[in-house]
């Protein structure tokens, strides 16, 4: 069985990768909105699909039917794609989006790299955005996880070990290291009161740190606009309440302490094994979450840290 379907093959120069998977953890709909915001940044071409058929359960990811007076409009289908951007300024990026598959990721992460391979990708960065303890006041950190923790300090990583559920782009990543390319995911910090709502400044980071690590030029000034307005509101809402003013400020605290102490000295806080804990257990509980809403709908799969 073969999932993909090539449409075309682009004149690529260095491409590098970018994974844009919808399904599992993206607090703020940060990695959803960077990757929207990126395909519509330059002229875009469609080199492949995947059978989504074969790899998504169509009763946790329906079709939508468009109706209009009563009458059947046509239906359009989740599906994963490839794209090539090759008018970025800098090197090509190829981007893999849409659904996380549910099914066979094995194979289907070996067709991706192989795939990958033979356009010549040279690296690879997933985008991907958590909630945290943070506050909506101070500029939005990220954080990295990478084949080598060279690659994940130049985007900065937390100093902790834990063990977590994993999505498809992190399956992805992993692979694509085992067959020799440099991978990193970039995740945002957004704060865990602002993970239900859109969080535009958390798409903009994402999309700076996509262009340092691979020299694509990809223009973030309407989305830090956005963000600025979202943050105006935020505060408006919070600074209603003296007990969510009290949290904010603690928050701060917290925050500016932890951009004074050097990484290497990071171990030895407390906060750092509270953090892991904490990001350990709402991974779980949104794998929980997943399970229960597929059973709901019957033998679907839930979202599925890419």
């Amino acid at each position: 069985m073969t999932f993909v379907s090539i449409k075309t093959w682009p004149h690529l120069d260095h491409p590098a990768l970018v994974l844009g998977l919808e399904g599992w953890v993206d607090a703020g709909y940060a990695a959803a909105t960077a990757v929207n915001a990126l395909l519509e940044s330059a002229q875009k071409e469609l080199v492949a699909t995947f059978d989504s058929d074969s790899l998504l359960d169509q009763r946790s990811r329906r079709p939508l039917l468009r109706i209009s007076n009563g009458t059947h409009g046509g239906l359009t289908w989740p599906e994963l794609r490839l794209y090539a951007l090759t008018e970025t300024g800098g090197r090509s990026l190829l981007v893999l989006a849409g659904p996380e598959p549910d099914f066979h990721w094995r194979q289907w992460t070996s067709e991706v790299v192989a795939l990958a391979l033979r356009l010549g990708t040279e690296m690879v960065v997933g985008l991907g955005a958590f909630p945290a303890a943070v506050p909506h006041t101070r500029p939005v950190r990220l954080t990295a996880t990478a084949t080598s923790q060279e690659l994940a300090g130049r985007t900065g990583f937390l100093p902790v070990t834990m063990e977590v559920p994993a999505g498809a782009q992190a399956v992805l990543e992993v692979a694509f290291g085992e067959a020799g390319l440099p991978s990193v995911g970039v995740w945002a910090r957004v704060p865990h009161y602002a993970a239900g709502t859109p969080y535009p400044e958390a798409s903009a980071r994402l999309l700076d740190e996509l262009s340092a690590l691979t020299g694509a030029r990809i223009g973030t000034g309407a989305l830090y606009e956005a963000g600025a307005k979202a943050k105006d509101q935020l505060q408006a809402l919070i600074s209603a309440s003296e007990e969510h003013m009290a949290m904010v400020r603690q928050l701060e605290l917290q925050a500016d302490a932890e951009l004074a102490t050097p990484q290497a000295a990071l171990t030895d806080l407390p906060t750092g094994d509270e953090l892991a804990a904490e990001l350990e257990r709402f991974l779980r509980e949104e794998g929980r979450e997943g399970q229960g809403e597929a059973g709901a709908q019957g033998e679907g799969g839930g979202p599925g840290p890419g």
